[in-house]
């Protein structure tokens, strides 16, 4: 394939942008469709330097009318994250050009530099990945930006959650009056707001599953400022999923050990734990799909929402 049909599958705006932020000389040489992602699509390019070599930045495009519309937002959010995470002990990409409204490109775009590394979402190796997983995240919450960001949203209600089908009703009926107290109070933190195994890139020197070590965090368009409680519970609920209700309970031991500090009060931390887990029970199916595409094809929607269900009601089993 010609250097020109690798590009032409970069739509012709957003080629001529990302063109005016090479430089001298450069050129696309590939580009490849990158997976996993469930709001926009995204696309590794490779580019041609002056001397022959080649580096690789990566373009984020939100296509369609759902994500479009918060666009402005999460590319705003993600670009000032990204300028802020610049120089800190947190490995993330560095920012290279954002058009949040689409006044270049087709649609709004953000173009940032290519972390080396891939996602790991296979059971193997686990107990050793979790606490990385752990000590990141207390390094995301150790930041102390300049500037907020802006306080995190909740959208999940009492009234949206959905109780998958043969569900312990009991269980379910109780979590779902916890979210319908009023938020507890909290010291907030910087927060990813969506870490979890596929937002996290492990260089794993195969086989040794106990050598990996985190080469860094991606997805930063859902930065907010919140109780560091409510990372935790994203992450739990997601490790849940992917291996089991028990290594979501983990999680947060994990992230104590690390030396994170999460709310005092048992009844506290289950809300969070609760909160985050209900979220997921309203967009289930769209969680499952990546998972599957990266090859846990055993992660029907189906086995996914038994999961979810035993990991609500274990929560609910540990207030107990």
């Amino acid at each position: 394939m010609t250097d020109h049909d690798e590009a032409a599958a970069v739509r012709p705006l957003t080629l001529a942008w990302v063109s005016r932020h090479l430089e001298v000389g450069e050129r696309i040489v590939r580009t490849e469709a990158l997976h996993g992602g469930i709001t926009a699509e995204m696309r590794r390019l490779t580019i041609g330097t002056r001397d022959g070599c080649t580096r690789d930045l990566v373009l984020r495009s939100f296509v369609d009318p759902f994500s479009v519309g918060h666009a402005e937002d999460w590319l705003g959010r993600e670009a000032g994250a990204l300028s802020l995470l610049t120089g800190t002990g947190v490995r993330a990409p560095g920012l290279v050009a954002v058009d949040p409204t689409a006044a270049q490109c087709e649609y709004p775009s953000l173009l940032m530099t290519h972390l080396e590394g891939r996602t790991v979402l296979a059971d193997e190796g686990l107990e050793t990945r979790v606490p990385l997983l752990a000590r990141q995240l207390v390094a995301i919450h150790a930041l102390r930006p300049a500037e907020r960001p802006r306080e995190y949203v909740a959208l999940t209600t009492a009234d949206t959650v959905v109780t998958p089908k043969g569900a312990d009703a009991a269980a379910w009926a109780a979590a779902i009056d916890v979210i319908r107290r009023p938020a507890p109070p909290y010291e907030g933190r910087f927060l990813h707001r969506d870490f979890q195994p596929g937002n996290v890139l492990f260089d794993v020197p195969p086989p040794r599953p106990s050598g990996a070590r985190i080469t860094g965090v991606v997805d930063w368009a859902a930065t907010s400022w919140g109780p560091a409680d409510l990372d935790v519970a994203h992450c739990s609920t997601n490790l849940a999923l992917l291996h089991g209700p028990a290594w979501g309970l983990r999680f947060a031991e994990a992230y104590e050990e690390a030396g994170g500090v999460l709310a005092t009060a048992a009844s506290e931390r289950l809300y969070w734990q609760v909160r985050d887990a209900l979220a997921c029970s309203e967009e289930v199916q769209l969680v499952a799909q990546p998972w599957r595409e990266a090859g846990r094809t055993e992660l029907t929607t189906r086995a996914v929402e038994e999961r979810l269900d035993a990991y609500v009601t274990a929560l609910m089993d540990a207030l107990g």
